[in-house]
């Protein structure tokens, strides 16, 4: 790929200059700085353009002011810029925007004197309000109220001197619809009090909804008055087209994947993954900034390494969702390789967690996961996994192959948490006592940080889910995996270390206790008697009965519970403790 460089952007992402517009704004730009340098004005004038996020304001604003500083000298406004954000919480935003005008008048040799210094003076009124009145939105009232005497006066002696002086002033404020809802009640209170400064043009962008939501929060009636009152003209700006979009996009990729090898790059392979789920992304320049900047990190490290287009897809989804992007990483085997086990049991797997996703997300993400990894095609499509291609994926270093795998997923910290997405993954399989089991197993092998396995938080997380998550009908099949790998998940990493801590085989019981109080006495028994007989984890099942004898006070303990909450009967208890005697001489026979 021929590297292109494009550095039109700001390192917030939006565009700079109109020249390399790619949204189409440019024109409407220009049209409205030209209208703000012809305009006549007899007083103040306050224009608003309303955009919802990501749909280029910034970019307008820059665009605009770009034009208005390429305007002839002598029909150069003098511009001023103010993000009220950049101070939110910090300072008073009266004060701020007192000092960033007579900040920017002082810069100006032909501003004249007198009009520096009464702005001067103004701020100076300002700092001289107690901090926590001002900070209560009554600054405006105390500087520019008419029966402030001198507030009065500095206020009109600012009108005569801004009368006398032509260049006219721009006021940009940007930024409005990321402020607290403190800070836009007064900064509407500040418009609604200075726009009678003659000569001064104030350019607003901003989200409506977000600002109108924040003045209705308040409460205070005035405050709503204001933004019908101040807002004099107001155009609402289009999200920009999907072409304008795509074209932005290329060109930004174009730059990020720079010295990419050809021969890994198939522009059939890329046109499908495109289309097929990472169109559906975009929707707005923040998006392209987002999916841009991310790969300008992770890329760099990994790009003879990996297929540059499964690359772009695979951090697409850590930007857009990152819980499919966890769930792809942290389930490995569900995703690569030939189906191993029951279909349906990774139908029921990959279909749980995609229930999780918004309706108009779930085609284009089960689409582009089908292409990143084939085995899927047996779950979602009609096509069978092709063995035949395996060693054709990993000569292209795509993501499905289970070398390759690991170095897309390099720039990951290693979580001790198990997220809900992942416990309900693994819930999934529990219908199957064979799939349940092997996924423990797996759980067990997994170290965390603090030298447990990452069985043990799952034991623990998983009471969280026994009195309704699970569904009644995957009792059974659970209750039946720990009595078959029980013994597997008693790892010397999990074992207590102090007099306090409880051990792994602890966690099994009161798990197999709780989910057993959801069904009555006789499907209890049925459980039990069931996985008992076909149970292997003989120090498991022994445990358990014995937590069962010691409810009923047979066991000497002093954990003896009334008999109407015995998870068994006195009888059925005693046919069960026969079951493991039998079990437990039959396994000293085979040995």
């Amino acid at each position: 790929m021929a590297q292109t460089k494009v550095k039109e952007f700001t390192t917030d992402g939006t565009l700079i200059t109109p020249e390399k517009d790619r949204l189409g704004y440019a024109s409407f730009a220009q049209y409205l700085a030209d209208s703000i340098c012809d305009m006549t004005l007899a007083e103040g004038f306050v224009i608003a353009v309303y955009g919802s996020w990501g749909s280029g304001k910034s970019t307008l604003m820059n665009f605009i002011v770009q034009y208005l500083q390429q305007k002839p000298e002598d029909e150069q406004p003098i511009i001023v810029p103010f993000n009220p954000w950049l101070f939110s919480g910090y300072q008073d935003i009266t004060k701020r925007f007192f000092d960033q005008l007579k900040n920017v008048l002082n810069r100006i040799p032909s501003v004249q004197k007198g009009l520096r210094e009464r702005i001067a003076d103004l701020g100076k009124a300002v700092a001289e309000i107690p901090l926590p009145y001002a900070q209560t939105g009554r600054a405006v009232a105390a500087l520019l109220d008419e029966e402030d005497k001198e507030a009065s006066e500095l206020k009109e002696e600012v009108e005569i001197i801004l009368q006398q002086h032509k260049q006219r002033i721009v006021v940009a404020i940007d930024d409005i619809d990321r402020l607290g809802t403190e800070d836009i009640k007064q900064l509407f209170r500040l418009l609604k009090a200075i726009p009678s400064f003659t000569n001064v043009v104030y350019l607003l962008v901003f989200d409506k909804d977000v600002v109108l939501k924040a003045l209705a929060e308040t409460q205070d009636a005035s405050a709503k008055e204001s933004f019908d009152k101040i807002i004099q003209v107001a155009f609402n700006l289009p999200s920009p087209d999907k072409t304008s979009l795509r074209r932005l996009l290329f060109e930004k990729l174009e730059s990020v994947m720079a010295d990419t090898q050809k021969q890994l790059f198939e522009p059939a392979y890329w046109t499908k993954i495109y289309y097929q789920g990472i169109d559906h992304f975009i929707t707005n320049l923040r998006d392209i900034v987002r999916l841009t900047d991310t790969l300008t990190l992770t890329y760099a490290t990994v790009k003879d390494e990996v297929n540059p287009v499964d690359f772009i897809a695979v951090e697409s989804l850590r930007v857009f969702y990152p819980m499919v992007y966890d769930i792809i990483r942290k389930n490995k085997n569900a995703f690569l390789g030939e189906v191993n086990s029951s279909l349906d049991e990774l139908k029921n797997l990959q279909n749980s967690w995609i229930a999780l996703l918004p309706d108009e997300d779930k085609q284009p993400v089960q689409k582009l996961l089908m292409d990143l990894f084939p085995k899927l095609e047996c779950v979602w499509g009609s096509s069978d996994y092709d063995k035949k291609q395996e060693s054709e994926w990993c000569k292209q270093l795509r993501v499905c192959c289970p070398e390759i795998f690991p170095i897309y997923f390099r720039l990951n910290f290693s979580e001790s948490e198990l997220s809900n997405t992942q416990i309900t993954a693994i819930i999934a399989t529990a219908f199957d006592a064979k799939a349940f089991g092997e996924k423990l197993t797996e759980l067990a092998e997994q170290i965390r940080p603090d030298g447990t396995t990452q069985v043990r938080a799952f034991l623990e997380q998983l009471e969280n889910y026994t009195e309704k998550a699970i569904p009644l009908d995957s009792i059974p099949a659970i209750v039946q995996a720990f009595f078959d790998v029980g013994e597997q998940l008693l790892r010397v990493e999990d074992e207590p270390t102090t007099i306090f801590d409880f051990s792994n085989e602890t966690r099994i019981s009161r798990i197999i206790s709780q989910l057993l109080r959801r069904l009555d006495e006789p499907a209890r028994f049925e459980v039990l008697n069931t996985a008992i007989s076909q149970g292997k984890a003989l120090s498991i099942i022994a445990n358990q009965v014995e937590t069962l004898a010691a409810q009923q006070g047979q066991s000497g303990s002093d954990t003896s519970i009334p008999e109407e909450e015995w998870l068994i009967s006195a009888q059925h208890l005693k046919e069960l403790e026969e079951i493991v005697r039998s079990s437990a001489l039959a396994q000293k026979t085979e040995t």
